[in-house]
């Protein structure tokens, strides 16, 4: 194995209850391959093993998730595997461990009524001090130490997708329907804006059977007195709200635009807003739903927000 494409691994280890679950979950979130309390007399057989898949150099990095609970728990041994295999075979073999206060540790237990696994039948402090003891040389050897005492489960996500990021670039998926309110709320929908208030082309002959995509319906929604300080505080919100989801690591947040039939106004503002998200470096996807759908006046002449059936 040459160091151009030296395998990664991360052995993930620490004391129960510290969040090795809520770190293997993130990793695996950003796209790392995760195994977790794996017997570790096979994790050389494991190393060794060709992905599913052909990717190459491509290959996943490995995330591997052991405790004192872990069949084959012998530290010292598989601390000696792990540089073996570094030096001879070329594997980039770095450690997390996951530290906790003990008092903190205890009061999670008290919590969530679980049971230390090292005390089933003694106080949690008595299985916290034995487990500390027995992972003391991984703590000794690893290479990124995490005090999650203070930490809420949001925060160890954080901090997990800052450290061991694979894309540096990767962004939150932004995707923008446009829809009818009358033919049903779409499914998903992290962010919703109704914009029946906006003055309804439908109502123009010239306009009923044309759609938001023609450059006449926009310049008709754009007469409309109250939609330039609209877009502007639409597109505000989005610019604040998008970066903070990218930062919690949210992969997909789906923007819903709807207006009455999902033919015009709706799919004008989606369009708006899309070339709006464009310059200001974002990039969104747009769908329209119901953008093919036959022009009813029964569904435009349903009331709308102040009643009234042209607005």
């Amino acid at each position: 194995m040459t160091d151009s494409i030296a395998k990664r691994v991360l052995l993930v280890t620490g004391l129960s209850g510290a969040g090795k679950s809520t770190a293997l979950n993130t990793l695996e979130d950003i796209g790392w391959e995760t195994v977790d309390n794996f017997p570790l007399r096979l994790v050389e057989g494991l190393l060794n093993t060709p992905p599913s898949s052909p990717r190459g150099v491509n290959d996943l990095p490995l995330a591997l998730g052991f405790d004192s609970r872990t069949r084959g728990f012998e530290p010292e041994k598989l601390i000696e595997t792990m540089k073996r295999l570094q030096q001879t075979q070329g594997y980039l073999i770095s450690t997390l461990f996951l530290d906790c206060a003990g008092g903190e540790l205890e009061r999670r237990y008290a919590e969530t009524r679980r049971r230390h696994p090292l005390a089933l039948d003694r106080p949690a402090k008595e299985g916290i001090a034995l487990e500390r003891n027995l992972l003391e040389p991984f703590r000794r050897w690893a290479d990124y130490v995490i005090d999650t005492s203070s930490l809420t489960p949001n925060d160890l996500q954080r901090e997990i997708r800052q450290d061991f990021s694979l894309d540096e670039a990767a962004a939150t998926t932004i995707t923008i329907t446009s829809f009818g309110f009358s033919r049903g709320l779409p499914n998903n929908i992290d962010l919703l804006f109704d914009v029946r208030f906006l003055a309804n082309p439908f109502w123009d002959p010239d306009l009923k059977h044309m759609t938001g995509l023609d450059q006449e319906v926009a310049e008709y929604i754009g007469k409309d007195p109250a939609y330039p300080e609209a877009i502007d505080k639409i597109l505000d919100m989005l610019k604040f709200l998008l970066p903070r989801y990218q930062q919690a690591g949210k992969a997909y947040v789906n923007i819903g635009i709807g207006c009455t039939g999902g033919r015009h106004r709706s799919v004008h503002v989606a369009e708006r807003l899309s070339k709006d998200l464009l310059a200001a470096g974002f990039s969104p996807n747009v769908l329209h739903r119901n953008l093919a759908s036959r022009p009813m006046e029964a569904l435009e002449s349903m009331k709308n927000l102040n009643g009234n059936r042209g607005i």
